[in-house]
This record gives structure tokens, sequence and C-alpha cells, in this order.
């Protein structure tokens, strides 16, 4: 899957990923992106005001589009989902909070998605519940200029607003049809 962007964290103190490459943890993520027209499928967080794609963490014993699937009907009630193609790899290295490793690389595997037309229940966990977090459909340019404007005046933005915001844009440019 090709390399969308690479990224450091500035508290990591490294100049390159290959300085610190292997060297974490170990996180594999898998996120949809489900269009239609120019509207996205997002989960807004109430708690850091902003707009993210569908996905999350890959289980064990799961490969990433096993995960892919799970996490897109758990967050956003979307069933007969279909994976239509490969986007591309998104790898951040930012600090980690468990003690045995000091950072964590994160690689955020990317799908182009199709799903049913009606949304059921989520099955968001309880830390999603409490962050205020649900599913949205939304014109990408708005959640784009809100995610920008969250970045720019908010003190409570999370460390993924960046990743989020940069697939935001590379999907309008890349895949925008309208």
């Amino acid at each position: 899957m090709r390399l969308l962007k690479s990224t450091i964290h500035p508290d990591l103190n490294a100049a390159t990923p290959e300085e610190v490459a292997g060297q974490g943890f170990i996180r594999r993520a898998a996120r949809a992106i489900v269009l239609r027209g120019s509207q996205i499928l997002m989960l807004y967080t109430a708690r850091y005001h902003d707009y993210s794609v569908p996905g999350g963490g890959v289980d064990e014993g799961e490969d990433i589009r096993q995960a892919l699937l799970r996490e897109l009907e758990e967050e956003t009630g979307a069933h007969t989902i279909e994976i239509l193609s490969e986007f591309g790899r998104y790898q951040e290295f930012r600090p980690w909070y468990k003690p045995e490793f000091d950072f964590v690389q994160m690689e955020s595997y990317c799908f182009v998605c199709e799903i049913g037309e009606e949304l059921g229940d989520t099955k968001l966990e309880s830390h999603e519940l409490q962050n205020g977090m649900h599913p949205v459909w939304i014109e990408i340019h708005e959640a784009i200029a809100h995610n920008e404007h969250t970045m720019a005046h908010s003190e409570k933005k999370g460390l993924s607003i960046e990743r989020e915001t940069y697939l935001l844009r590379l999907i309008r440019d890349e895949l925008l049809t309208c």
C-alpha cells in the first residue's frame, strides 16, 4: 500500500522515520473512506471538536480488512460494507502512554468503501461515548474547514486531528468527483 505521509511528533526529537522505525510499540489501524458525492461519513467527537475517518485498531487474530469491517460497523452502524480499493497508509511516530515503550509507531491503513443506505445502531466503546463521538454525513469541504479552525483555535484538540485533516484534503483532491 502506498505511503501517504510519515510524521514524527516533535517530542520524539528524531529527524527521520528511519531513526525510530521498529523501536516503539507498533499499532496498526484500519480506516474507512465512505463518500456519497461530496459528502463523507465521519465521526464527530465533541470532546476534541473534530471530525475523523471511521476506523480503529486491529485486534489480535484479525487482518487489516477484517478490522476495517468491524470498526466501520461498530462506529457507524454501517451494513452491507464493500471494500472498493486501497487508498494508502499514514504513518505516525508519537509519544506513548505505556511504560514499556517511549513512543508508538501508528500505521493507519486507509480503504475506500461503499456501504448500504441506512446506518444502524452503533456499538461504541465507553470512552468513545464519554467523548461524545457519533457518526455524521458531512460535506467534505465543511469537515476540512471545521478541523482547520479547531487546529488553529482550540486548546482541547487531540493528537489525531492533523492526520485526519491531511487525509480529508487528500481525499478531496484525489477522490472527489463533484
